[in-house]
């Protein structure tokens, strides 16, 4: 490949975080004013659509799944747990946060959800139902191919530094 093909492809408007963002964030707008109307940020509802899923979840569990850090997932519990929409399980393990659905809010998902999925279904009919579905795919691999290489890059760095300490 050319220098000059190569810089073209780094531009900033070809930079693919930046498409995701970009992206990310028209969505977000789309949907948002359901989320708003009922009062709720999007990492509330990142966490109640989790939960809606699931008969309860640990506090990493939804960490991980709503990409939410653990200090502000433990914020939104107290919120959403005030409001009547998440309780406590009961678990054996004390030291596991494990939360679930009240019936408020399940009612509050389903509601957010019969209000949002005409224009789901609008989205999909603009963009295309097939690639919509293939868009959320090729997504999923590429998230699945960046952790495979964030996980082979951080061996690479740490081997040298583990090699360097054995040998002090």
């Amino acid at each position: 490949m050319s220098d000059r093909k190569a810089t073209e492809l780094r531009r900033y408007e070809k930079s693919l975080p930046i498409s995701l963002l970009r992206t990310r964030e028209a969505t977000t707008r789309y949907f948002k004013p359901f989320i708003d109307q009922r009062d709720l940020t999007m990492p509330q509802w990142r966490v109640l659509r989790a939960l809606a899923e699931e008969e309860g979840l640990d506090a990493r569990t939804l960490s991980e799944r709503c990409v939410i850090l653990p200090p502000s997932l433990t914020r939104i519990f107290r919120s959403l747990t005030q409001r009547g929409l998440i309780s406590q399980v009961d678990c054996s393990d004390a030291r596991r946060h494990r939360v679930m659905l009240t019936e408020t809010g399940r009612a509050l998902f389903e509601a957010v959800m019969e209000e949002s999925e005409p224009h789901y279904q609008r989205l999909a009919a603009a963009f295309g139902a097939e690639r919509l579905d293939s868009l959320m795919n090729l997504l999923s691999e590429l998230r699945d191919t960046v952790e495979t290489l964030n996980a082979e890059d951080a061996r690479d760095i740490a081997e040298p530094r583990r090699k360097l300490a054995a040998g002090r």
